[in-house]
């Protein structure tokens, strides 16, 4: 389906189509507002895994988890 972007040509072909829809100075923009997307992604990333290590170990050693996650203490 995205054999045409593996040519060289292909990668011409991508540029003079972005370049035509969003213009030379929309381009920077653009990939400004790409990078601060995917390092805003990647920090959520590591705070919810920051988060689940946490929580895990708060949970009592021999604590059973149960079917929605949530850790209950053994009876």
């Amino acid at each position: 389906m995205f054999g045409i972007i593996e040519s060289e040509w292909g990668i011409i072909i991508v540029v003079v189509v972005l370049l035509l829809v969003f213009g030379g100075s929309q381009i920077p923009k653009l990939a400004k507002s790409l990078g601060s997307a995917q390092s805003q992604f990647k920090k959520g990333l590591a705070e919810g895994k920051a988060e689940e290590d946490a929580d895990a170990t708060k949970s009592e050693p021999g604590a059973k988890a149960d079917t929605d996650g949530t850790a209950n203490p053994k009876a």
